[in-house]
């Protein structure tokens, strides 16, 4: 346990952290999770509609350093690629 005024300041910093980071993890693995279904269920005007929905919130992980800056540009670039194969 932390014995330093400062360390246990850090501690409850990287708690809320943690809080606040994980609430944005879920929220971009969600509006990713309905582009997937929108390309399973095969419906184009739909999953394009959920990656451009998508598109701010996986930046926004980006500039709140949840996600690296590659991590969210692969994300996407295979996410409209398969957007962009549906028939």
């Amino acid at each position: 346990m932390a014995n330093s005024p400062q360390a246990k300041k850090r501690a409850r910093q990287n708690a809320a952290r943690y809080a606040v980071n994980k609430m944005r993890r879920s929220k971009i693995r969600t509006e990713l999770r309905k582009v997937e279904e929108a390309i399973a269920s095969g419906d184009k005007d739909a999953a394009a509609a959920a990656l451009k929905a998508a598109q701010p919130e996986l930046m926004r992980g980006v500039t709140k350093g949840v996600y690296h800056k590659n991590t969210a540009a692969r994300k996407m670039s295979r996410l409209a690629a398969r957007v962009k194969a549906i028939a």
